[in-house]
């Protein structure tokens, strides 16, 4: 799954959100210097971010449909799994990973991060966790239940998103003090909304793990059902998101 979001690469960056402009400022003020490297980069949507900000990027994405995307919009991108990646003896100021550490190993990966950070350098991992208004979510859960009985997604269901990148990022904390190199974690939370049209929550989902590498029939009686509820909605709804931030220091000094 984490080199199927590449087949819709340009929907991708298109539908994708961004990350707090907080979050990426404190990022910048805690690293050394402006050396950035940005772990399952995708299409570069935070790269970006860092790049307005001052920074120099390098992204690392194991997927190359992902990664000709990056270059063209001016990133530069190596395709690698992070953990098989080569960095030929370079170093950086940050690594950080939007949206992307689950797929990495998070003792290999953070002991790979704390191998090509520089002095003081920091290991930033952040992701958003949401929950749809509850007559949204209800006609996904039901209608993934009927199209997809036996998917990973539906049987999780009962757990809701901010519980499972709890879990999730209690797991990084883990792999980064069972890794060594890095003092203990500041963990950073980040409360924001956004308000999403049919439209716009439409072209989201097929962006989503679960969607990603759905039939096309699947995948329209999935985007029908649940375009029907927000039409019922109003043809709107407000999105309250929760990104959510576990920030690690070398605690090295040049």
């Amino acid at each position: 799954m984490a080199e199927s979001f590449g087949v819709d690469a340009e929907r991708y960056d298109r539908a994708r959100p961004g990350y707090p402009d907080e979050l990426v400022n404190r990022i910048v003020a805690a690293a050394p210097g402006r050396g950035f490297l940005d772990v399952g980069c995708g299409t570069g949507i935070v790269s970006r971010q860092f790049q307005a900000a001052g920074c120099t990027v390098l992204g690392v994405d194991p997927d190359s449909r992902m990664a000709g995307f990056a270059r063209r919009i001016g990133i530069d991108v190596e395709v690698a799994t992070f953990e098989e990646w080569d960095p030929a003896g370079r170093t950086f100021d940050a690594v950080v990973a939007a949206q992307s550490w689950h797929w990495v190993d998070p003792v290999a990966g953070a002991t790979k991060a704390a191998a090509v950070l520089r002095p003081g350098g920091v290991l930033a991992i952040f992701a958003h966790a949401y929950i749809p208004p509850p007559e949204i979510a209800n006609a996904f859960a039901e209608v993934y239940r009927r199209v997809l009985p036996d998917a990973p997604f539906t049987r999780q269901r009962a757990a809701t998103a901010p519980d499972i990148y709890e879990a999730m990022f209690a797991k990084f904390a883990g792999g980064i003090e069972e890794a060594g190199g890095f003092g203990t974690p500041d963990r950073w939370r980040f409360e924001w909304t956004r308000t999403y049209t049919r439209d716009a929550w439409l072209d989201f989902l097929p962006t989503t793990g679960g969607l990603t590498r759905l039939p096309k029939d699947k995948l329209d009686e999935i985007l029908s059902a649940v375009g029907n509820a927000i039409d019922a909605h109003g043809g709107e709804f407000t999105l309250p998101h929760t990104t959510l931030a576990l920030i690690a220091g070398t605690g090295r000094t040049a």
